[in-house]
């Protein structure tokens, strides 16, 4: 029978105290901004769910075939006995990558993380009677500064997919990097998932979709923050804006002001003007190329060993050991 440990780094207060420094930092900037990772809530994630099933967001699906074609590559490539996620959800991902290194006969451990308790307790549950060898060993913690906290022993990979490196500002990506491997014994390994340079007339549509799924998305940040934070945002008075920034080589979700206002964060104690027009940062992603990917490794003190990409170039997969 497996064996379940549950780690827990990051309790309901912790992230209370969290999403109200990053509401009063973020609406007080100039520009606004906050951070999309307050999307999340059960309503966003259900709405990012239906965003991956629409036709113009391609990267879920080419990440899904990718993954499928290269994954008993990478497990053989790796040979590592601990697969750790971050951000592990209950993604079809898990299993994927479970199967695999199954397969590939080393696997003995699995380590998801993720913020939230209850979607993790969730997907061990299920693993558990799905894997019933596999030791089982969750930590509930924030990925930026939280990996320390990751058990260690056995020859470890640590698995970050989806893209979710893009939402990193490039000073946040550069410490993540380095945490990631500070954390790593030299030859553990980083499987990593990044979003590719595309031509912009097919990438914009992924985040500006015509059904207007990705701006419910978007606007929910703002639910957030009227539910949780007391705050009295309009949210129909907001309009979604997704624009390619050529010289970043990112994506920028943005919410503009559709009239001047006055919005009050009760449980901060703020009012935060907006003037008519003025456009509010949510989320970056940004994308990458293979030579970029690379030199972001060698800095952080990895290894590139594999590189894999779909047909169309739109995805990639890269497999490096910390030196």
């Amino acid at each position: 029978m497996s064996t379940a440990l549950l780690d827990v780094h990051l309790t309901e207060a912790d992230a209370d105290a969290a999403l109200r420094a990053d509401a009063r930092a973020g609406l007080t900037a100039e520009p606004k901004e906050l951070p999309p990772k307050w999307f999340y809530d059960a309503r966003g994630s259900e709405l990012f769910e239906k965003i991956t099933e629409l036709p113009e967001y391609f990267p879920t699906r080419t990440e899904r075939a990718l993954l499928l074609d290269s994954v008993d590559e990478i497990a053989s490539a790796s040979g590592a006995d601990t697969v750790v996620e971050l951000g592990s959800g209950s993604s079809y991902k898990t299993r994927v990558l479970l199967d695999a290194f199954t397969r590939a006969g080393t696997l003995r451990r699995y380590v998801p993380q993720d913020v939230s308790e209850s979607a993790l307790r969730g997907a061990m549950d299920a693993l558990e009677e799905e894997y019933p060898d596999l030791e089982l060993h969750g930590v509930v913690g924030d990925f930026t500064h939280d990996l320390d906290r990751l058990p260690k022993g056995g020859r470890r990979l640590i698995a970050f997919l989806g893209g979710t490196i893009g939402n990193l500002l490039p000073d946040e990506r550069d410490r993540f990097l380095a945490h990631v491997r500070s954390v790593l014994e030299p030859g553990e390994q980083l499987l990593l998932g990044t979003g590719l340079v595309i031509d912009p007339t097919v990438l914009v549509p992924a985040y500006d979709d015509a059904a207007g799924v990705t701006a419910e998305f978007n606007r929910n940040v703002l639910r957030v923050l009227n539910r949780e934070l007391g705050a009295d945002f309009d949210e129909e008075a907001f309009a979604h804006v997704a624009v390619w920034d050529a010289e970043n080589e990112w994506i920028e979700m943005r919410l503009r002001a559709e009239r001047a206002m006055s919005v009050t964060v009760a449980e901060l104690g703020l009012t935060v003007p907006f003037a008519a027009g003025e456009e509010m940062r949510t989320e970056v992603s940004a994308k990458f190329r293979p030579d970029g990917v690379r030199e972001m490794l060698t800095e952080a003190g990895f290894e590139l060993n594999r590189w894999w990409t779909d047909p169309e170039q739109r995805f990639g997969l890269s497999l490096a050991t910390a030196v």
